[in-house]
């Protein structure tokens, strides 16, 4: 026996024939349709305000959405991502109500659906959160606490040359101080732009920055002209772990947005490309608003460091029962008539030599221990 097939709207014109009729009771009558009363109730109503126009399907959208965005605050919002792309909804928002704070801000989901439904945000598969073990995050209370710096990738501007962007910046704050365009990763290009950051910001505490040239070698401690200079003024160098730059983990992030605003596609020349790394350092210090800061630019809270920077170097002093040792310029100093090869970073520098045992000597350089030496096999042990 084939199903009979029965349209909504003739079930209840059936069912206000029915009632009209008067042949069942409400209850009766419900049953035998397989409505509850209210159901019942509210098609007699509507057939006796409207006729049979009443019993025809309504749209069940609401009348009134409280969570609906105004139509100044969406175009608003979609003109901020459109200048800026990289920009997501917890950076918009913020942004617009420093900007425009007459303007009834949505929630940051209501936004990002806006910006969805507006074709202006692509959908990414989402990442596990990936922490290394064993791993203490850099803890700092106050700006200038650490610095942190790397070399952003390399890469050719549109004439040919190779760009080598350095970049710095304070970890506490996340202030960008620098992000400058060399021609390579030597130190004769990289010490002028600590020395004028030092000249501009101050003297930090720390440094935190990876392995590579020209910020370590493979040498003793792996010292190096650039973080020697920096022990000199009194600056700790902090080292992560090699192949872990996620102890790095907030500059590394700033690479990424560095990478999307500033460096694709890459521009003319060095000097064009130096403009627009100086464009994203005045927009990322000054108007984007930070997560980590509570939405707020990092420009906010940044304070130069109250250790001023003359240009020269303060004297090394050791504790009276020290041997001092001034390296020579081919970074060796002679112990017990012995040369001993420290290294080429030192030359000119003097090292402090403390006999901790019968025999055996810990070298020091300003506040670091570079290693160990016995005299009776002239061996450095670090």
């Amino acid at each position: 026996m084939p199903w009979r097939e029965t349209a909504p709207m003739k079930e209840r014109m059936r069912f206000v024939t029915d009632w009209e009729r008067d042949l069942y009771s409400m209850m009766e009558l419900c049953e035998r349709y397989g409505v509850s009363r209210k159901t019942g109730y509210k098609w007699i109503a509507r057939y006796e305000g409207e006729g049979p126009d009443g019993l025809r399907e309504r749209s069940r959208a609401p009348h009134h959405c409280p969570h609906r965005i105004a139509g100044d605050i969406a175009a608003a919002i979609c003109a901020v991502r459109r200048q800026h792309p990289s920009w997501g909804p917890g950076k918009i928002l913020p942004w617009l109500k420093r900007r425009q704070p007459e303007l009834e801000i949505p929630a940051t989901s209501t936004a990002g659906d806006l910006l969805a439904r507006r074709g202006l945000v692509k959908k990414r598969r989402r990442r596990r959160h990936y922490t290394h073990p064993g791993i203490v995050p850099p803890t700092t209370e106050r700006p200038n606490d650490l610095w942190t710096a790397d070399f952003k990738g390399h890469f050719r501007t549109r004439d040919g040359i190779y760009c080598y962007p350095l970049t710095v910046a304070d970890q506490h704050t996340r202030y960008l101080l620098g992000c400058h365009g060399l021609l390579s990763t030597k130190g004769q290009g990289v010490r002028p732009v600590f020395d004028r950051l030092f000249r501009e910001y101050g003297l930090p505490r720390a440094i935190r920055t990876d392995n590579g040239v020209p910020f370590a070698t493979t040498g003793i401690h792996g010292l190096s002209q650039l973080n020697v200079w920096w022990l000199r003024l009194g600056i700790q160098h902090q080292r992560i772990l090699p192949a872990h730059p996620q102890q790095n983990g907030a500059h590394e992030r700033m690479h990424k947005t560095l990478k999307g605003e500033a460096c694709r596609p890459p521009h003319s020349s060095l000097a064009a490309q130096q403009r627009a790394f100086n464009a994203f350092r005045r927009l990322y210090n000054e108007e984007r608003p930070h997560e980590a800061l509570h939405d707020r630019p990092p420009a906010t809270l940044y304070r130069p460091s109250p250790r001023a920077y003359s240009g020269t170097l303060p004297p090394v002093e050791y504790p009276g029962h020290f041997l001092v040792k001034r390296v020579t310029n081919a970074g060796t100093i002679r112990l017990k008539k012995r040369l001993l090869f420290l290294a080429n970073a030192l030359k000119q520098h003097p090292v402090g030599l403390e006999e901790v045992d019968d025999g055996i000597w810990s070298i020091h350089f300003c506040h670091v221990l570079l290693g160990r030496v016995d005299e009776r096999d002239h061996i450095i042990r670090t």
